[in-house]
């Protein structure tokens, strides 16, 4: 299987699909997009951890990290590893305390959830890049976030991606990084 490693890059009402969420995913060595249509639950619960928030009681996959943290289990990495129908199925991958590697199926936003909790990387296949994926046709004007967390940039990188997703008429990608340009100010 040729493995592809993909970010995070956005998270923001569906236009198709109301009601629910596109969480966009780009290839970390490249600019091919991977679109996933996820339910508010999902996208909740991946943008609480994207965003280091801590609810006062733990969601469901907050539950399922400590459950695995107490028991020495971790989780390695997820892959998307199929289409079937329309609807991405993913595989979670992990070792046991003992070093012993387990393969569990989920749907792809409760794996790219666990992923962003355990911080581990989040691979599809070449095959499904190929078949669901968006190459951009100017890629040089793309707004990727490489690095997985605002928090992550310098302030002079803030706001120059700040004039690219104003630019672009994204206010709300805009309101997210004068966010984190206020934290660092």
């Amino acid at each position: 299987m040729n493995k592809v490693e993909l970010n995070i890059i956005a998270l923001a009402n569906s236009e198709s699909s109301k009601g629910n969420f596109a969480l966009i995913l780009e290839e970390q060595k490249g600019f091919r997009r991977l679109p996933i249509i996820i339910g508010s639950f999902e996208a909740q619960a991946i943008a609480v951890s994207l965003e280091k928030m801590q609810p006062n009681r733990p969601l469901t996959h907050d539950l399922f990290k400590s459950t695995l943290d107490v028991t020495g289990s971790k989780i390695t990495e997820i892959i998307i590893s199929e289409i079937v129908g329309g609807v991405f199925h993913a595989t979670v991958i992990g070792k046991q305390a003992d070093g012993v590697e387990f393969k569990v199926d989920a749907r792809s936003s409760d794996a790219i959830a666990m992923a962003v909790r355990f911080g581990c990387p989040i691979f599809t296949t070449e095959e499904i890049m190929k078949e669901a994926g968006v190459v951009l046709e100017s890629p040089s004007k793309a707004f990727t976030n490489k690095r997985g967390s605002l928090s992550d940039y310098s302030l002079q990188e803030l706001q120059q991606i700040l004039k690219q997703v104003l630019a672009k008429e994204d206010y709300e990608s805009a309101s997210k990084i004068r966010d984190a340009i206020d934290k660092k100010s």
